[in-house]
């Protein structure tokens, strides 16, 4: 029998310097654009026009919208979780964590509540579409909660939290209500609900506070 010939897989090339250049400012243009414009309405020439750069040149990093749109998330993933380590990373007292609300809250008001989350927007466009996308957008929401019950649980080693508090259903409840927050606040290009619903989680968790 004739021995199969192994076909390897082709290697990746390594990027230039300039390469990488190019190819980060497409993903820091296309973040931009799907974050005012949303995922859907944002075009590859959309891109294109805001990066300079030519249908060559867009296409040999990403071959198609979905892997642009898998390099946004990545990119806005990257900078959500580095800003929220550093948020929450420490904290172990509740008024950490309504510093934390209120950093959340000044800056989307910045804005009149409008675009919202920039994860929560793609998550509302994408997940019933695109499974690689959710997939992404799911581990980064749990990252998340998981910063926020890794606080709630240096807060219950301490005795500042009741010893029967669900550290993890307490941190599900507080990024639902910031999630949420962030929809209304940018249906209504106000604030105000945002506040409310964050304000409504925190009270439920201080009936923990021992």
């Amino acid at each position: 029998m004739a021995k199969q010939e192994v076909v390897e897989p082709p290697r990746e090339i390594p990027l230039t310097a300039r390469g990488a250049a190019t190819r980060d400012r497409i993903v820091h243009a296309a973040a931009d654009l799907m974050y005012v414009k949303g995922v859907h309405a944002t075009t590859l020439d959309d891109v294109r026009a805001a990066t300079g750069t030519s249908k060559s040149q867009l296409y040999r990093h990403f071959p198609d919208k979905n892997s642009l749109v898998h390099a946004v998330i990545a990119l806005r993933g990257h900078q959500i979780m580095t800003r929220e380590t550093q948020r929450l990373g420490r904290f172990s007292s509740f008024s950490g964590l309504v510093r934390w609300r209120n950093a959340l809250i000044q800056a989307n008001a910045l804005q009149n509540g409008a675009y919202g989350c920039a994860l929560g927007s793609m998550a509302n466009e994408l997940s019933d579409q695109d499974e690689q996308a959710r997939t992404l957008l799911a581990d980064l929401f749990k990252t998340w909660e998981e910063l926020i019950a890794a606080g709630l649980e240096r807060m219950q080693a301490k005795g500042a939290l009741k010893p029967d508090a669900d550290p993890e259903q307490l941190a599900i409840g507080l990024m639902a209500a910031l999630q949420g927050g962030y929809l209304l606040a940018n249906t209504a290009h106000d604030v105000r609900p945002m506040e409310i619903a964050i304000d409504q989680a925190l009270e439920h968790l201080k009936s923990y506070l021992a």
